[in-house]
């Protein structure tokens, strides 16, 4: 599983120009266009909504970081009768959703490059800053789980969402190194990291970099909040209306996967079990497989490398529940409970 979109090390790395991902497949799966009322569920540097707006239609931003609704004033200004932009988590983007419903919303899961490049926030490992990770600012930071979390909870958190192979090592370390001192910047956990898993030559990414993505995946709730906002979506677009979820890491895109696929009644039964009624079809994939970015987009914009794009057309059926077994990972709920 790779880190959001920028491709190992470019993650990590040194400042980069933010580029909206796949814009122009953004743009056309969305069917954005005059007359319309589109959801960016993720404004971020606000490159999907100036795009979105440039159509035509009518744009309702979210965010749950502070700096992106301070950044995004400009732009309501600039489109004060098509364009709103909240302060919220898109796990609530129904909230927000006009009568009659929506005709599109998108989703571009994960941290923006403009976070990373804030030494302050503590994305980076390369950026030397607190440990902090917190996109809204708020809750539990990176240092407070490496700090107090159980040695098996930090096995769990990196292992599962990280991939990281090397999880019970590092969490070992990790513990003995806090018994003299807590860590508290990012230099503090990637330095201990480097030397437990040290870097090979073949490596493609920064041996810190699976830890680095637990890390703020845990802390930011992600994939609870991907799995809340697929839910909430289905119950806020209009018959009719497009959901295009951007994502960068195999969890990720797994979860947006397994909804389509429930969501278009493909059953997964077995068949030596008796037949069942067959699950109604509340999105239709389109396409049927993920659209990847261009080869020669990947080659001008390192977060499009790992970009996969899916689709579905909301039909006239009532939203079904919002059961989190569909995606079938249980680790998902370990994850919650050690939440609290």
């Amino acid at each position: 599983m790779t880190d959001h979109g920028n491709g190992a090390d470019d993650a990590i790395g040194g400042p980069m120009r933010h580029i909206p991902v796949m814009l122009s497949e953004v743009l056309a799966h969305l069917g954005a266009e005059q007359g319309r009322a589109i959801l960016d569920g993720t404004f971020g540097a606000g490159g999907y909504s100036r795009a979105i707006l440039g159509t035509g239609a009518t744009v309702i931003a979210l965010d749950r970081d502070p700096s992106a609704i301070a950044g995004g004033q400009g732009l309501l200004a600039e489109y004060p009768d098509r364009f709103s932009l909240h302060h919220t988590n898109f796990g609530k983007l129904d909230n927000f959703a006009p009568e009659g419903g929506l005709d599109g919303v998108v989703l571009d899961i994960g941290v923006s490059s403009m976070q990373i490049d804030e030494a302050d926030r503590g994305f980076s490992f390369q950026r030397n800053g607190p440990l902090d990770m917190r996109m809204s600012g708020a809750g539990v930071s990176a240092a407070d789980v490496v700090n107090r979390a159980k040695v098996n909870d930090l096995i769990r958190i990196f292992s599962f969402l990280g991939e990281e192979r090397q999880a019970g090592r590092i969490a070992h370390a990790i513990d003995k190194k806090r018994l003299d001192k807590p860590f508290e910047t990012t230099r503090d956990l990637a330095g201990l990291i480097e030397i437990v898993t040290p870097r090979k030559m073949t490596d493609k990414i920064h041996p810190a970099t699976r830890v680095f993505q637990a890390l703020r995946v845990f802390v930011n709730n992600e994939l609870g909040e991907l799995v809340s906002a697929l839910f909430a979506a289905e119950r806020a677009l209009k018959p009719g209306g497009r959901l295009v979820v951007v994502t960068f890491h195999s969890l990720e895109d797994r979860i947006a996967k397994r909804f389509f696929a429930d969501r278009a009644g493909k059953a997964s039964g077995s068949r030596h079990l008796p037949e069942i009624a067959a699950a109604p079809v509340i999105f239709k994939p389109e396409p049927k497989q993920a659209v990847q970015a261009s080869e020669a987009e990947a080659e001008v914009n390192p977060r499009a490398r790992s970009a996969k794009l899916r689709c579905g057309v909301r039909t006239e059926a009532k939203a079904g529940k919002p059961d989190a077994s569909i995606f079938d990972l249980p680790q998902l709920a370990d994850i919650e409970r050690l939440r609290g």
